[in-house]
């Protein structure tokens, strides 16, 4: 059907369609999330329109099945009309008509992850397409692969909010952290995106940083905007002479101290104790990662020989050091 479809369309003849005659607020056959016009408007400002837009005859005007961005541009650069192909109304269904707007857009452009669950929305919610179909029939020509939890995963983006949903594209965020934010109530994703676009997060520091907030929020019964509310939390954010990379360390260890208090209480007696000694700049005293066994670790540096006596005299003297025993119990 899709074939002859095409087919039929491609005989129709092309005509001028006034911009103001056509319906630039009816979406039904868009799926356009945050589309890159800088491309298509530098050819259209050098050579004009390529490829007519297609268009269905409604009352009182035209709507638009494709050519979306093509009319924006014209109307930008100032154009009173557009070539287009226009079908009569009762021409062909709904269905018929978006299917063929998805196929024209994939040859020419491809969709983005957002494009790709907004037609699938659409296919399922509102041209009441059986979910089964839509996994054997557009996942693949979407180029996903055609299961359940692939399709549920790309319904759930196209619920989020369009602030998060551009986070997605632009940080290019796996499926396993879309359903992790999915999870969260609106409120929650919004304060979540008050934090995360403040850091840099690559894919597993982002898992990182919602798996600590969730656990956070599971232990302490609240709500995860609670735990990102934190004083301790906001006041990294607003300190302008960190970086990003900067920030993401801080936030994860302010997260980590939420998460692990008997940890985050015994590493701040490990850090009183130690700045009690008063070692050398040149040497550093360590405990174990996460308290996890017994023992302590001793780092110097040294240039000369006579500053390499000097530290072994000083660590010598530590054994007397009632700090430094009390530092070996605490361990």
């Amino acid at each position: 059907m899709t074939r002859w479809d095409n087919g039929m369309v491609m005989m129709k003849t092309t005509q001028m369609i006034p911009l103001e005659q056509i319906d630039l607020l009816d979406d039904t056959f868009s799926v356009n999330f945050l589309p890159d016009l800088k491309s298509l408007r530098s050819s259209m400002k050098e050579i004009g329109l390529i490829q007519p837009a297609l268009l269905r005859k409604k009352l009182g005007g035209y709507q638009i099945v494709c050519g979306f961005r093509r009319i924006l541009i014209m109307k930008e650069l100032g154009k009173p009309e557009i070539e287009s192909k226009v079908l009569e109304e009762k021409e062909m269904n709904e269905f018929q008509l978006f299917s063929l707007s998805l196929h024209e857009n994939l040859t020419t452009r491809g969709f983005n992850a957002v494009e790709k669950a907004i037609a699938l929305d659409k296919l399922i919610h509102l041209f009441q397409i059986d979910p089964t179909i839509a996994i054997k029939t557009f996942l693949p020509l979407f180029s996903l692969e055609p299961n359940e939890k692939i399709l549920k995963t790309y319904l759930s983006l196209v619920q989020m909010e369009d602030g998060m949903k551009e986070y997605v594209l632009k940080e290019e965020v796996s499926r396993f952290n879309i359903r992790k934010l999915a999870n969260r109530t609106p409120d929650d994703r919004v304060a979540l995106l008050s934090l995360i676009s403040f850091l840099k997060l690559g894919e597993n520091r982002l898992r990182e940083i919602l798996t600590l907030i969730e656990e956070i929020s599971r232990r302490n019964q609240c709500a995860p905007r609670e735990v990102i509310q934190r004083p301790e939390i906001q006041a990294i954010l607003f300190q302008k002479e960190l970086t990003p990379s900067q920030k993401t360390e801080r936030v994860k260890k302010a997260l980590m101290d939420l998460r692990y208090p008997r940890m985050h209480q015994l590493e701040e007696e490990f850090v009183r104790i130690r700045r009690d000694l008063h070692l050398s700049s040149n040497v550093s005293l360590h405990h174990q990662p996460f308290f996890e066994g017994k023992g302590l670790r001793v780092e110097f540096q040294f240039e000369t020989m006579e500053e390499y006596r000097t530290i072994l005299s000083s660590l010598s003297q530590l054994a007397d050091e009632e700090e430094f025993q009390e530092l070996i119990q605490s361990v």
